[in-house]
């Protein structure tokens, strides 16, 4: 049997013909990978192999975009200090960033301020708007919050009352209190039928961008050169790659090939990359130490080095960041370690609980998100870890499986919360140290209600099954043109039989494991991400893997990274 998962080939679902030309130019594999993806036709293909700029949609199809461009003129026109106000993480600091530099090529006096998660919270506080007015030196005129203030009533109303009017541009779902007083409220999640609901932060400012330079040209301003900005939000939250997600994350990417942001480019130097910028280098590079800043209270770090113009401040900026992410990875290790302890010295099934839900005291509420994550996955549950101060109040990080939507189960546990929002996937609670036990089994009654105990069982689709010889550089190609890979649009899974071993696993630094695979005559390099702990069958197997484009002093080759293991069938 698998090592982790219920292996399940997906159908080749679709028509695959998409014309004489495509059908000569792609692969029968990567033609059965677009069908499969829902693409239909020639003309639908084009538009997925080559999506253009030419076809975003109008921004003001976003609904209150209207109002918010023109309050945002008004403040330019009238000579108003504007305050925006942003989150700590990646899409945060990106959005502020091209907000900022936006509203400052429009002459808008325009100051900026993030939260520090252990000393404002979460996205709009009273703290943090008392810290903001501060750093502004005054009181602003006009707030723009990004990628928070949907669900902030009551600090917009408090705003309201110092006299400052409050545009939101975010994209998390409403709150129980509905829309806060805010002059406009641009959140495609607010309305039912909006084509935007995918949209991250930085791509709602993208689109108020695009939107006010619509209305009001601005000669010698490009637009598209930021865009390297809003592909490293997008990939970073975790936002489905599909429609204008897709199309702004590969633009982007072209952008960073080229050059870009200079503080992204310093961080593609201390990261040593060594090949063409790809959304799994943003997810596993690029989004962690942007994040790590935030979460260990240096949010700063990470905007100013986005902001910077300067190469060599770029760099000092990458390498504190570097140090962040160390400090990150170690402090994610302990509460790791920790957790697993809880869990296998306590009373916790496999089996039988539905969910995980943990809280400690020693642990850093920056790092509790990673941790959440790492479990999810290991135990395919919605996981929630919590880290809970001297005084017993816990602020919780949670991931979800498919099928469960965190979102509603906060609200249905809302009697043994104090708070709590967010995402169907992914979202942050507040709750009293003596009222986690009883969170835990509301949790699990509301994860038994929403599905069957069949969803919880992890399942690893497998795209296709191919053989070594087919892994050319041809298809590699070919294949490329499938990418960015994401949030909806999954890099390919495939999956190949009785594998044999050339040569004895070889252990490196990290838990990983470098494998000499030989199907037939054909033989292949593998790398095992953290399979160094895994017991491995004996030979043949059956691996399922991805593939990707490795190049090593100028030679290029076909590298595979295996999802799974399990003897040969």
């Amino acid at each position: 049997m698998s090592m982790k998962f219920c292996w399940v080939l997906r159908p080749a679902d679709g028509d695959d013909d998409f014309g004489t030309e495509l059908n000569n130019q792609l692969p029968r594999l990567v033609r059965r990978l677009l069908a499969q993806r829902g693409v239909c036709g020639r003309e639908a293909a084009l538009r997925f192999l080559n999506p253009r700029l030419a076809d975003l949609e109008d921004p003001f199809l976003l609904r209150e975009m209207d109002a918010a461009v023109t309050r945002i003129f008004r403040a330019a026109d009238e000579g108003e200090h504007v305050c925006i106000y942003g989150d700590y993480d990646v899409d945060g600091v990106s959005a502020v960033t091209l907000l900022h530099t936006v509203l400052c090529a429009y002459g808008i006096r325009t100051d900026y301020f993030i939260p520090v998660r252990t000393r404002e919270g979460y996205g709009l506080s009273e703290e943090g708007i008392a810290h903001a007015v501060e750093k502004c030196g005054e009181v602003p005129q006009l707030v723009i919050t990004v990628d928070c203030g949907t669900s902030s009533v009551a600090e917009v109303q408090r705003l309201n009352g110092m006299g400052v009017d409050v545009v939101i541009l975010d994209h998390h779902e409403g709150g129980p209190l509905g829309r806060p007083p805010a002059v406009a409220v641009v959140n495609a999640k607010l309305e039912p039928d909006s084509p935007f609901k995918y949209l991250c932060s930085a791509g709602v400012v993208f689109k108020l961008a695009h939107a006010m330079l619509k209305r009001r040209r601005l000669p010698g301003f490009d637009l598209k050169q930021y865009l390297d900005l809003v592909a490293t939000a997008t990939v970073a939250d975790i936002v489905p790659l599909v429609g204008e997600n897709r199309l702004l994350t590969r633009h982007g990417l072209r952008v960073m090939e080229r050059g870009g942001n200079v503080g992204i480019q310093a961080i593609n130097r201390v990261t040593e990359l060594n090949r063409r910028p790809s959304a799994s280098h943003v997810s596993f590079r690029i989004g962690p130490r942007l994040n790590a800043a935030g979460r260990m209270d240096s949010p700063m770090d990470a905007l100013h080095l986005l902001m910077t113009h300067d190469p060599a401040r770029a760099m000092l900026l990458a390498q504190r960041l570097e140090e962040h992410n160390r400090a990150r990875q170690l402090e994610e290790e302990k509460i790791r370690r920790e957790a697993m302890e809880m869990l296998e010295c306590g009373h916790f099934s496999p089996e039988k609980d539905r969910v995980i839900v943990l809280g400690s005291r020693s642990w850093h509420p920056g790092v509790v998100g990673i941790v959440a994550s790492l479990l999810m996955r290991r135990y395919h549950k919605p996981t929630f870890i919590i880290s809970l101060d001297d005084t017993g109040l816990g602020k919780g990080s949670g991931r979800s499986v498919p099928g469960i939507s965190l979102v509603q189960a906060i609200h249905y546990c809302s009697d043994t919360l104090i708070s709590g929002g967010g995402h169907e996937m992914a979202a942050g609670l507040v709750i009293r140290e003596e009222m986690i036990d009883a969170f835990r089994q509301k949790f699990d009654a509301y994860v038994a209600a929403a599905v069957s105990a069949d969803k919880l069982k992890p399942v690893l689709e497998v795209d296709a099954e191919v053989s070594f010889p087919e892994l050319t550089l041809g298809l590699l190609d070919s294949y490329e043109q499938l990418e960015p890979f994401g949030n909806s649009n999954p890099q390919p899974v495939f999956m190949t039989r009785g594998v044999m071993l050339s040569d004895a696993p070889r252990h490196l630094q990290g838990n990983h494991l470098r494998l000499s695979l030989r199907q037939g005559n054909c033989e292949c390099d593998a790398m095992y991400f953290n399979g160094g702990s895994v017991r491995l069958p004996d030979p043949p197997w059956d691996i399922a893997f991805t593939i990707d484009r490795n190049v090593w002093r100028g030679r290029v080759s076909v590298a595979i990274s295996i999802q799974d293991i399990r003897p040969a069938e």
